[in-house]
């Protein structure tokens, strides 16, 4: 066993070869044949491989593809789907993605103007130092400047267009520390990884509102993830039944008359996180992740503030005044397209119709977890939290734990591992043929759709073994690898 964190991740980057040899000749030991490698994953929630799309959400979109349809008639039936659930308080837009929303959104409810005379001023929002924070903390510039080389790695590839080309004019982002948080440095690619299974959402709230008092006169908004899983820092509980982080920040929010924006991108509407419940003004979801859509973006907000992102979209009324439009306006690039329209809403009337076939489909997809789980190492059971998720349709395996103490646990890689290629759980997996999933800070996440369900959405059991079989088995290779584990 290393003495030091560092000189584990070393010795796992030395064995990479022998890592994925191993994990190769696993594959056969787990049924992964010849004919199913490529065809499973452990989520269809990746931007790389889209999960395969219902019978009901595909033949919608082939009825309606040779239609003579008006869009804006599409865009109606998208916000009497979600004012029948939400209430008529409540509006909705499409996108072609979830980051296209989350562009929108924030250009025009936290971004300052830039018309009218005079020079602009400098606005400032405020979001939880959390996971995927280059998405929904990245259109400002960090502040403190501890954080200001937070995304460098990541925005390499891409040069100046990469992920600090997102940034609004004039416009900062605060990162809020969480307490119980642990940011301690892990991975291959060395890096601050956020563990948040410990979060504390009381004491988070505190200083969150500490540094809204800090910021007042500058300040525009707050953005968090719209999830409700404990890997995300999510796993406290208001009294609603909210993630109780999520509340606060929107308690906070309302006391300065702010909006409150939630990325629930592996969310799914209806069926989820309540943007009631939490306290958000908008929350936006990535259609093709959870909900079962194809490629598209959904924005659900309040009226007041969902008429301005309408407004940018084009979609809120013509100049000579309708209550509807599809037309041309800031944001035109972010257009959903026919197909995606009907395919989203194809997907809204499932569930709102039918949500049992997710929610039976994620129940026994836990139990296949849960039960393989208890087959672990006891190195390795005795530090996991599992959680299913009907906001994500997922099952969560966290890993944290293996760390307490002191002691080396299960390898964690960082976003800059998942990005450069160096996490090996993940590459052990595709060693194996199978497509894995988003996995880093210590979690891994085993949804639904990429070859583990059938055209009606249901589990196909055997396969659900299979990747759930994989994924622990990457994690014991990798773990006898580092020295963890025999």
């Amino acid at each position: 066993m290393s003495k030091f964190k560092y000189q584990a991740y070393k010795q796992l980057q030395l064995a990479t070869a022998n890592v994925y040899a191993d994990a190769r000749e696993a594959a056969a030991k787990l049924g992964i044949t010849e004919e199913l490698k490529g065809q499973l994953g452990l989520t269809g929630a990746v931007s790389n491989c889209h999960g395969l799309l219902t019978r009901k959400v595909t033949e919608a979109m082939e009825a309606g593809a040779r239609k003579v349809i008006n869009n804006a008639n599409l865009n109606e039936r998208v916000r009497e789907l979600v004012k029948s659930h939400y209430g008529d308080e409540w509006d909705a837009a499409c996108v072609n993605t979830c980051e296209a929303g989350l562009w929108v959104t924030i250009d025009t409810l936290f971004t300052p103007p830039l018309t009218g005379r005079g020079s602009p001023y400098r606005a400032r929002y405020i979001a939880p130092y959390e996971r995927h924070l280059h998405h929904q903390g990245g259109y400002g510039r960090p502040f403190p400047p501890r954080y200001k080389d937070l995304f460098a790695d990541r925005g390499t590839t891409a040069g100046e267009l990469g992920f600090s080309g997102k940034r609004q004019n004039e416009l900062d982002v605060i990162y809020a520390r969480l307490s119980g948080a642990n940011y301690d440095c892990h991975g291959i690619k060395y890096h601050p990884c956020p563990l948040l299974a410990d979060v504390d959402a009381r004491e988070s709230v505190k200083e969150i509102a500490a540094l809204a008092d800090r910021h007042a006169d500058a300040l525009t908004g707050f953005i968090s993830l719209g999830y409700d899983l404990p890997g995300y820092g999510y796993g406290q509980r208001s009294e609603n039944g909210a993630p109780a982080l999520q509340r606060g920040i929107a308690e906070i929010a309302n006391r300065y008359h702010l909006p409150y924006v939630a990325d629930n991108a592996w969310g799914t509407p209806f069926v989820g996180v309540d943007p009631r419940a939490s306290g958000a003004d908008i929350m936006i979801y990535s259609m093709d992740k959870a909900a079962g859509a194809p490629t598209v973006g959904l924005i659900i907000g309040k009226e007041e503030p969902m008429v301005a992102v309408r407004r940018a979209l084009g979609m809120h009324g013509d100049r000579w005044g309708t209550t509807t439009s599809h037309g041309k306006a800031a944001y035109v690039t972010n257009d959903p397209g026919k197909e995606g329209l009907l395919g989203a809403i194809a997907s809204l009337e499932v569930l709102q119709s039918d949500s049992d076939a997710f929610t039976d489909a994620i129940n026994e997809l836990n139990g296949i977890v849960q039960e393989i789980a208890a087959d672990q190492p006891a190195a390795i059971r005795d530090g996991l939290r599992i959680t299913k998720s009907f906001n994500s349709m997922a099952v969560e395996i966290n890993y944290e734990d293996t760390w307490k103490n002191g002691r080396h646990g299960v390898p964690i890689f960082s976003i800059e591992d998942m990005y450069a290629g160096s996490h090996l759980i993940q590459g052990g997996m595709a060693q194996m043929g199978l497509v894995p999933t988003i996995a880093y800070d210590a979690n891994l996440l085993i949804s639904l759709g990429l070859g583990t369900t059938d055209e009606e959405g249901r589990l196909i059991r055997d396969r659900a073994q299979i990747v759930t079989r994989a994924a622990f088995e990457a994690m014991r290779i990798v773990s006898r690898h580092s020295g963890f584990t025999d």
